[in-house]
């Protein structure tokens, strides 16, 4: 089997430069998956892109994250715990044309996201690594993890994370300032700095 997965910090490059809290195991089981159609298109963020498409699997969303013209390629799931929504991302590929013995040492991995909204402009956080860290030094104990070069690795089972997010999702400063972008219309979908301001 090929493993020559994206580059489990990927989404951190594409993010500022911002290494996320990464887990090994899924925030989501099947019950707690939902499909809401307003995510689908292609959301702006400066230069920058969120496209959302329909999956190949049920209740999940193929996207294209696009930055400084470079693309990253995730399985998205949209995550519902009590009230609040989360989004899970698992890379999904390009390929990397690297050396297999490098590629099989390469460890994809699910990053969370906080929906606050979807319209009418989508409002999404990233956990905040800082935040995480600080509380983690304070109780060790919190959530099971650990550190690989410097970054935070969850080992948690999907249900310890949801029980966390339900404990501790809407503590303060745990998820960042969140974006708010707002979808291209079809006809202006082949223009990534073309919005209208109309469009909810």
């Amino acid at each position: 089997m090929k493993i020559k997965k994206l580059l489990f910090y990927l989404l951190a490059t594409l993010l500022a430069g911002c290494i996320p809290v990464m887990s090994l195991h899924p925030l989501y089981t099947d019950k707690d998956l939902i499909f809401d159609e307003k995510l689908l298109g292609t959301w702006p963020e400066g230069n920058d892109s969120w496209k959302f498409e329909e999956g190949s699997d049920p209740n999940s969303y193929a996207l294209t994250v696009t930055s400084d013209d470079k693309k990253g390629k995730f399985i998205a799931h949209l995550v519902k715990i009590d009230d609040m929504l989360f989004l899970d991302l698992f890379p999904s590929g390009p390929d990397l044309d690297i050396n297999l013995l490098l590629a099989i040492h390469l460890l994809p991995v699910h990053t969370f996201m906080k929906v606050e909204q979807v319209e009418p402009t989508l409002q999404m956080q990233m956990m905040d690594p800082d935040k995480i860290e600080e509380m983690l030094k304070s109780d060790p104990n919190l959530i099971k993890h650990e550190i690989v070069e410097e970054r935070i690795l969850l080992t948690a089972s999907t249900e310890e994370l949801q029980q966390f997010m339900t404990e501790h999702a809407d503590d303060e400063g745990l998820f960042g300032e969140p974006s708010d972008l707002q979808r291209l219309q079809p006809k202006d979908a082949n223009k990534p700095n073309s919005i209208d301001p109309n469009e909810g």
